[in-house]
């Protein structure tokens, strides 16, 4: 049999209207809590690449999620929380996130960065950087959403970027107008 899902006194997990399946406080958690551990196996960086684009190219174009699980531990490793007993993993993203992972001797936990009301979903910023930002829309619904699922120090960058996008569409329609307009034959004034 395998290993029971980790919890906490603090946690009880249930569908999210963020995404799938969440996180949400048991109890009121204070701040500065460990509210719980993010677990998985321990493997080295390069096998955190092998794995994650072999994921990544095995889900292209299927509708399973092939959401990746690994983070980051220090220089040599990362743990891969693709294991049942991560019940962490089903932490969504959020834009204005009530938790930050923080790594104490090795290992990940998830602490409150405020307080957390009882039936308050848990949620981190994952840091993501911008490569591919697009594949990774945000539905966390904050007041600070951007959008995608970025870290916050790429967040004037992605407002640019996504500036650029839409001032390029614009100019794109306007010239498609522009051209439709000029293939119209003009009406003859009838006498």
């Amino acid at each position: 049999m395998g290993k029971e899902p980790i919890t906490s006194k603090y946690i009880e997990v249930r569908k999210s209207e963020i995404h799938g399946t969440g996180v949400f406080a048991r109890i009121k958690v204070p701040k500065g809590k460990k509210v719980i551990e993010y677990v998985g196996e321990k493997i080295t960086k390069k096998e955190s690449e092998r794995r994650s684009i072999a994921l990544i190219e095995k889900n292209q174009g299927s509708e399973t999620d092939g959401a990746v699980y690994i983070f980051e531990v220090n220089k040599r490793h990362d743990i891969d929380g693709n294991v049942p007993e991560n019940t962490a993993r089903f932490i969504n993203h959020s834009c204005e996130p009530n938790c930050e992972p923080d790594v104490i001797k090795n290992r990940v936990w998830l602490i409150s960065t405020r307080k957390i009301k009882e039936g308050e979903e848990l949620s981190y910023n994952y840091g993501f950087d911008l490569d591919g930002y697009e594949d990774h829309e945000c539905k966390c619904g904050t007041k600070k959403c951007v959008g995608y699922i970025t870290a916050e120090d790429n967040w004037s960058k992605l407002k640019k970027l996504i500036a650029k996008k839409k001032a390029k569409k614009a100019k794109k329609k306007v010239s498609k107008k522009t051209a439709k307009a000029k293939k119209k034959p003009k009406k003859k004034a009838e006498k």
